[in-house]
């Protein structure tokens, strides 16, 4: 039995500035049939994409608790990144083969994304593989982007160094010190993109929203899953919930449940700011801004996200968001001093769930129940790569992505409370406060 039901926290900016979807309908009554997913993300709907290649007449059913999205999915910044993420002393202890198996599951994320903008068209606003910018704001900053690209230079690489004229030359900031371009990332909207990935699978996926899945019965050698209208008999369950895997029993005492928090600018004259009118950057250190600027058909915006927090209650109060938001209005401030007048139209809240050892919450769960949850952040890439994987394990396909995913350590379980609650809520502050400027 679902213990609980996802609920988001403020107005994803990325939703706000799209038309309102036509939304699929809701189930209603009985229905049967191979594979149901629960969840409607990235994880899901890649899974759902991947069943149907492997078998065009496989019928799968996913359940999708809201509308498409608007859940975690949609509140993403929307960097599908190809290298290893954070760049930070920590990582580079790691082997190359280790930072290679990251990049083999990124970039297998990457080329299913890809697959999908071929066939569709899908323009520059919805999916750009334009690379980003990791940007530094400080000397410790400046170190970790050099010894960064000195460790993808050993890998082979693909990356561009810029000093502080040449990063503000792109993103019209004269506060960066320094900055490293990286051609493998794609740049995506991500609530239209999940709109579209949605939109784009085959007759024989069946999408339901605002169909939350409230349980899951072992019935006959399938399961049935039980929904406030009606229910789904089906041979397997994917479950992609992410950290709301939990609230049906699965992972218990082995996930952490972080939020992360973004604000979004109203619109300004692109004249106001130079540099190019469309940037993505994660910052030199973890738990730094990232800062995109967005430009739209009637002026430009700028997203700032930052400050995480540990909410193992899957729930966020006004007190979050509002210091929040003016850690974000100091970002914005310490970056543009000269919009200073722009005001934030848009506030919200994102959760992911983290395992102790960095793992995903991946595998066969129970019998016929295929678990592809835990991102541990970077979800538009690493959650789409667990739903490909936990496609291939439900119809028994090998592949190197699989072999990734199954070699994988169980996620630890975590200390007894109050430990982990003091311990998580102590590391993001250290670490929050280790990135200073960033």
């Amino acid at each position: 039995m679902a213990s609980q039901l996802p609920e988001n926290a403020g107005v994803s900016g990325w939703v706000a500035m799209l038309p309102p979807r036509v939304e699929r309908p809701r189930l209603e009554g009985k229905l049967t049939c191979d594979v149901v997913v629960i969840g409607g993300g990235f994880a899901g709907l890649s899974a759902a994409r991947r069943l149907s290649e492997l078998d065009p007449k496989l019928r799968v059913c996913v359940l999708e608790a809201g509308v498409v999205g608007e859940g975690a999915a949609g509140r993403n910044s929307g960097f599908v990144i190809d290298l290893p993420h954070e760049v930070s002393s920590e990582d580079f202890s790691a082997s190359a083969n280790k930072w290679r198996q990251d990049i083999t599951i990124h970039r297998r994320a990457i080329a299913l994304a890809a697959e999908m903008a071929a066939e569709e068209g899908w323009g520059a606003d919805i999916f750009d593989p334009c690379g980003r910018y990791s940007v530094a704001m400080s000397d410790e900053g400046d170190k970790h982007l050099v010894t960064y690209a000195r460790q993808l230079s050993e890998l082979g690489e693909a990356h561009s160094p810029l000093d502080a004229k040449q990063t503000a030359e792109i993103t019209g900031c004269h506060a960066f010190t320094s900055g490293l371009f990286m051609p493998g990332t794609v740049m995506i909207q991500p609530a239209a993109y999940i709109r579209a990935v949605a939109d784009c699978l085959k007759e024989r996926v069946q999408i339901f929203e605002r169909t939350p899945a409230l349980s899951l019965e072992s019935v006959d050698g399938g399961w049935l899953v039980k929904t406030p209208h009606g229910s789904v008999a089906a041979r397997k369950i994917i479950l992609a919930n992410n950290g709301h895997a939990q609230s049906f029993g699965f992972f218990r005492g082995r996930l952490l449940h972080v939020f992360t928090y973004a604000s979004l600018t109203t619109e300004f004259d692109p004249a106001r700011l130079e540099g190019l009118r469309k940037w993505g950057a994660t910052p030199a250190l973890p738990m730094g801004t990232t800062v995109r600027r967005i430009n739209g058909r009637s002026g430009d915006r700028i997203l700032i996200r930052s400050r995480y927090t540990y909410n193992p209650s899957l729930e966020i109060g006004d007190g979050s968001m509002r210091r929040a938001a003016a850690q974000h209005l100091r970002k914005f401030a310490a970056r543009f001093p000269a919009l200073q007048d722009i005001e934030m139209e848009y506030r919200w809240a994102g959760a992911m769930a983290i395992t102790w050892n960095s793992v995903p919450a991946f595998g066969e769960v129970e019998p016929g129940i295929i678990a592809a949850c835990g991102c541990n952040g970077l979800g538009a890439t690493k959650a789409t790569a667990s739903g490909i994987a936990a496609a291939e394990a439900a119809l028994g396909v090998s592949s190197e992505l699989g072999r990734i995913y199954h070699s994988f350590q169980p996620p630890k379980s975590l200390p007894p409370q109050p430990l982990t609650t003091i311990g998580a809520k102590l590391t993001l502050a250290v670490r929050e406060w280790n990135a200073g400027a960033e």
